[in-house]
């Protein structure tokens, strides 16, 4: 009798609700050569456990992940946990030479970080020269058990990573760049979940598709992970609903098309038809383009496959998938700026009790960035002519026309062991040196000046940052991404920043809330976040060959006085320089 009564006690227990508690996850992750065909085309690329794209990796808020890099490559590596604001473990970020110094070929490095306070779509990628062209997958964060979504709960969740494909080898598009000064070769196709789609030559079977059932809501989880380009997103005859950006979940709205930038997440609920529509529909994605450089003016394609009813099953069997009609879906013109303007302006954070938008409402200090290209003189090695703006300078890019040097030991080790002086200087200006008019005739100087600057910030300070565009060789959108720290979008316009009339308008109830902004051609966009966490932060254009050209910045947060406001101690395995 006493074992039947335990067995009851046991059997109630496992109906009970799973506990909430967090959980640590181990992750292997190898870096390995691995031969790949797209577009009648076979190269030996960069991979993550031989996959291209990486591997899915899945976790809940609150989870402790410790995520094994082995490099089995020639290349040196490190792995960026885009969007991961790793409070006090800096050291576990990723970007090469700013937070550790890389993984080199046999060695391996644990990164060890536990996910506060976030739920969501984002995803890793490699953070050293342009290895990131195939080192990238999904990583998403569920919500905590028992937690649920602030919409109702999907059929099905589904990642979608965009990407480009490149016939040679990036690496060689980039260092040719570099000697030559003049712009890299761009992509030969974009990809969803790493396959180009029927628009491209030789690439019918290498095309991805999504089977749907009528009458269902899915989530879509897309993930641009391009190298070098914003990209517009459809899917023809369907609308779609936006609840989450980077991470974020926001006032949810209805739309045909999204526009998402390099280094952005955006979650979308798909409700398809409610029966079978006996037609298959294209999910399609091109570029959005402000710059005046040459760019990859092609579409990928996915397709969105209904599975038919038990009604019209027998039908269907008569009618060839194949067979049926295929529509394709009206994206925005390449430069529709007025499109991406009122796409950006719908988003707004949800804001509710669960999910409050915390900006912070004063501000300790205010700093004025420019963001843009310029030059640098040629390097007449072998007398060579540049091939940048002209036959004696590079292309450059840079912030408040400092083009960031990018040091060659780690800021954040030098930092903590206070033997920085030489590596980096700590007087990155607040506004810049020399004003002109920044949309408005170019300057006839356009060189740029070089250096390893820094913006230190005591511990807590409130910020906030207007970064201007420029049009010294051209206006041109630029995603701005921001490690450790999610900030809320007080505000965007074109022209230059009004600091008098412009702040008046900064929505300071519900901005969204992100970890990179896009910012807008011959614009403006306003920031502002805590300097909460502690360590050394790079900033930079998630374009990559506009972080290649000096497009990059990094702050340093200095400890809080208490204990759990220190960065923590480096852990044993951190690779060195």
């Amino acid at each position: 009798m006493g074992f039947q009564l335990l067995l009851a006690i046991f059997s109630c227990v496992l109906l009970l609700p799973q506990p909430a508690f967090a959980i640590t996850r181990h992750y292997t992750l190898e870096i390995k050569m691995q031969n790949v065909t797209r577009l009648c085309h076979t190269k030996s690329l960069v991979s993550v456990n031989g996959q291209f794209p990486g591997p899915k990796l899945i976790a809940r808020e609150g989870d402790q992940l410790l995520i094994k890099v082995v490099n089995q490559v020639p290349n040196n590596i490190s792995i960026h946990w885009h969007g991961i604001r790793q409070l006090r473990t800096g050291w576990a970020d990723g970007p090469a030479y700013i937070t550790q110094c890389p993984i080199q070929t046999g060695q391996s490095y644990v990164y060890n970080y536990t996910i506060v306070g976030q739920r969501g779509t984002l995803f890793y990628h490699a953070h050293i020269s342009w290895l990131r062209a195939t080192v990238y997958g999904p990583l998403i964060i569920l919500p905590k058990r028992g937690v649920p979504y602030p919409f109702a709960k999907p059929h099905k969740e589904v990642p979608m990573i965009f990407g480009e494909w490149f016939n040679a080898d990036p690496e060689a598009i980039i260092r040719q760049a570099t000697q030559t000064g003049g712009g890299p070769n761009v992509s030969d196709a974009y990809t969803i979940n790493g396959l180009p789609g029927p628009l491209y030559n030789c690439s019918a079977k290498d095309t991805f598709r999504l089977r749907v059932k009528p009458g269902k809501t899915y989530l879509l989880r897309l993930i641009n992970a391009a190298l070098n380009d914003e990209l517009f997103f459809s899917i023809a005859n369907h609308t779609v609903t936006v609840v989450e950006a980077d991470a974020i979940y926001v006032k949810p709205f209805e739309t045909d098309t999204i526009l998402i930038a390099p280094g952005q997440t955006t979650n979308v609920l798909l409700k398809t038809k409610p029966s079978y529509p006996s037609a298959s529909f294209f999910m399609s994605a091109r570029p959005y383009v402000t710059g005046q450089g040459t760019f990859d003016n092609s579409t990928v394609a996915g397709i969105l496959e209904y599975e038919p009813s038990k009604q019209t099953k027998d039908d269907h069997s008569r009618t060839k998938i194949k067979n049926l009609p295929l529509f394709k879906p009206t994206l925005p013109a390449l430069n529709d700026t007025n499109f991406a303007t009122k796409f950006s302006n719908k988003l707004r954070s949800l804001n509710s009790k669960n999910f409050p938008a915390n900006v912070p409402l004063n501000v300790d200090r205010k700093f004025f960035f420019t963001v843009g290209l310029g030059t640098n003189p040629c390097n007449h090695k072998n007398n060579q002519t540049c091939q940048g703006p002209t036959n004696t300078t590079m292309f450059a890019a840079s912030i408040s026309n400092i083009s960031f040097t990018m040091p060659t030991k780690a800021l954040l080790q030098s930092h903590y062991s206070g033997q920085s002086h030489g590596v980096y200087s700590p007087k990155f200006p607040w506004s810049p040196i020399v004003p002109f008019n920044y949309t408005g005739t170019p300057p006839n100087n356009t060189m740029v000046s070089n250096g390893t600057n820094l913006m230190v910030l005591p511990y807590n300070t409130s910020v906030e940052l207007v970064m201007q565009d420029t049009s010294i060789l051209g206006a041109e959108s630029h995603p701005l991404h921001l490690h450790g720290f999610n900030f809320f979008v007080v505000g965007q316009g074109f022209g230059n920043f009004d600091a008098n009339k412009d702040p008046k308008n900064f929505n300071l109830v519900d901005p969204i809330e992100r970890n990179t902004i896009g910012v807008p051609s011959g614009g403006w966009a306003a920031i502002r976040f805590l300097a909460d966490n502690p360590g050394v932060w790079f900033m930079h254009c998630h374009l990559e060959v506009h972080t290649s050209w000096g497009l990059r910045m990094a702050w340093l947060v200095l400890d809080g006085d208490k204990p759990d406001q220190k960065l923590l101690p480096p852990p044993a395995d951190l690779p060195k320089c």
